[in-house]
């Protein structure tokens, strides 16, 4: 007698197949929809209003955030060893020169045991220099520097550095080299500064 197999099982396997095909490609859509929403989200929700604070200048006199700002403001936390501060100040340094007296820089100075006001000098930048501002980086929630904002005349953080979206950050780089870190910052200071001129040129009437 000849055993006949029923068609109907194999069917049935071929079905399975399918539809884990099926299951698999809407599981990697769904997390492709989820990535895509995160990073249009990472790249518009820079509009917060950070923490106030006051703080002494050089001259001993004392500034308010936000109660003394007069128009669109840069903020810089910096440190005079960081190699992507020097990447980044003479670009903020070329946007002060470019909106003369619409646009000011406050650089406050974080874990640094150097001299910022003599660096400040040195270079010849037109920045409001502060110290010892690590309680109010770590209030804004800044991790490292530089950390790079744009606020309004009311204080409310328009651009932030950490939220632009790291994969536009840089060229993608030959697998075998291996960037230095002035190298990295001489790559990015240029995006960076080109994106805060975005969010400032939207500030200017």
């Amino acid at each position: 007698m000849r055993m006949i197999i029923p068609l109907r099982s194999t069917r049935f396997r071929r079905a399975g197949r399918t539809g884990l095909a099926r299951a698999l490609w809407r599981i990697l859509l769904a997390v492709w929809l989820l990535v895509g929403a995160a990073a249009a989200q990472a790249q518009t929700n820079q509009d917060w209003q950070p923490p106030a604070f006051a703080l002494r200048q050089a001259d001993g006199s004392e500034f308010r955030y936000p109660d003394d700002l007069a128009g669109p403001t840069i903020i810089l936390f910096w440190a005079t060893w960081c190699p992507y501060c020097k990447a980044l100040m003479p670009h903020l340094q070329s946007i002060l020169d470019e909106y003369p007296g619409r646009v000011q820089v406050l650089a406050l100075s974080i874990r640094d045991d150097g001299d910022p006001a003599a660096t400040l000098a040195e270079y010849g930048f037109g920045f409001r220099g502060f110290t010892q501002a690590d309680e109010v980086a770590e209030s804004w929630g800044v991790k490292g520097t530089p950390g790079l904002f744009l606020a309004d005349a009311s204080g409310r953080v328009v651009f932030d550095r950490m939220r632009v979206p790291p994969a536009a950050e840089r060229a993608p780089a030959q697998p075998e080299v291996a960037m230095k870190h002035y190298q990295t910052a001489a790559r990015n200071a240029p995006y960076w500064a080109a994106r805060l001129r975005q969010a400032l040129d939207q500030q200017q009437p």
